[in-house]
């Protein structure tokens, strides 16, 4: 009997040890796999940007860390890459880890959408368009203004050399060209005639860059050209960097850049970082973000924020890629893009 007994218990305390090995080994895997808030882990983000956000993004992701380790409790790093905006979605496509892309035109994103690593709807999930800041199209011009530049047309001038990037390959780009077709096009309400004027433009240019950031490089570091034509953030931050050296020229007509973002939903899934990701997105709209683009000299969504910093931002007539004049990403991209499109035919004869 009382051996009976002891191997009962025996039996028994074996078992106990044996569930109790499993369920910490079940919560160590459960561990790996997804660290939970406030466990001290800490979460890497990779966002995948164009070239004109690099300030904006470093302060940004200052302020996102401290509130998502306050809200969640967990600490997260974010990697951050940069450069022409066609370029870094190709990178996506082919393979690089973005959590959440930040790029310079809508299409861009498109693309990754299409390569089948994010949902259709990735532009209405959140606000404006999933544009939470905007900038402009100006001219950036050395101090005293030597060609004498004030609107679209003086940039047409024998003695004017132009730098801008590529649009085959960066955004902005893309959006300068269309801010001097929206100008011709309303000057001169024809289609001709606006090709004529944006070839002659074109005839102008010295440098064609790869990317925004490289064009500002070449324009203010390297003392190429006499024009940089760019991003109004771009043109804002060069004058703060170079006090005195260079002055803004606000066109009477430009266009409403309107820079993308998502979360990559194939990666977050695999990674599990869809909540942070989403956080980090849905983050650029708090009032804090917004007045951090302001002070980055983007301007922001936020009507509050934007009427406390109007002083930064010229009001000028602005046209929309849904303007009747583009009619759209979908349609300009295969008028004016693609290959054999308006801009191959204009520059260099293709």
């Amino acid at each position: 009997m009382y051996w009976q007994k002891s191997k009962w218990w025996w039996r028994l305390g074996i078992g106990l040890l044996l569930l109790g090995a499993y369920i910490g080994l079940y919560q160590l895997r459960l561990a790996q796999a997804a660290p939970t808030s406030g466990s001290g882990a800490t979460v890497t983000l990779t966002n995948v940007s164009y070239d004109s956000t690099r300030e904006f993004y470093q302060a940004y992701n200052q302020n996102f860390q401290k509130y998502w380790q306050r809200k969640s409790g967990e600490k997260v790093a974010v990697a951050i890459s940069n450069g022409g905006s066609g370029k870094q979605a190709n990178t996506v496509i082919e393979g690089n880890q973005a959590d959440v892309v930040t790029l310079a035109l809508a299409p861009d994103i498109t693309s990754i959408q299409q390569a089948g690593l994010l949902k259709a709807n990735w532009q209405q999930r959140y606000p404006d368009n999933a544009a939470p800041y905007t900038s402009t199209v100006v001219f950036l011009v050395r101090k005293g203004n030597p060609q004498q530049i004030r609107d679209w047309p003086d940039l047409l001038k024998p003695a004017v050399n132009i730098v801008t990037p590529n649009p085959k390959t960066s955004g902005g780009a893309r959006w300068n060209y269309l801010a001097a077709w929206a100008y011709a096009s309303k000057k001169y309400h024809s289609t001709e005639k606006a090709r004529q004027f944006v070839r002659k433009l074109y005839q102008n240019v010295t440098v064609l860059d790869s990317g925004s950031r490289d064009a500002t490089t070449t324009f203010a570091e390297n003392g190429q050209g006499n024009v940089l034509l760019t991003w109004e953030n771009e043109a804002k931050l060069v004058c703060q960097q170079h006090p005195g050296e260079y002055e803004i020229i606000t066109p009477s007509i430009s266009i409403k850049a309107e820079p993308s973002v998502a979360v990559v939903d194939s990666v977050v899934a695999q990674r599990n970082t869809a909540t942070v990701a989403q956080a980090y997105i849905q983050h650029l709209y708090s009032v804090k973000a917004q007045k951090i683009a302001a002070q980055n000299f983007y301007r922001p969504t936020n009507q509050k924020v934007a009427q406390a910093y109007r002083k930064e931002f010229p009001a000028l007539q602005l046209v929309t890629i849904n303007d009747p004049l583009f009619g759209g990403w979908a349609k300009v991209q295969k008028q004016h893009f693609a290959n054999g499109g308006i801009f191959d035919q204009i520059y260099g004869g293709g």
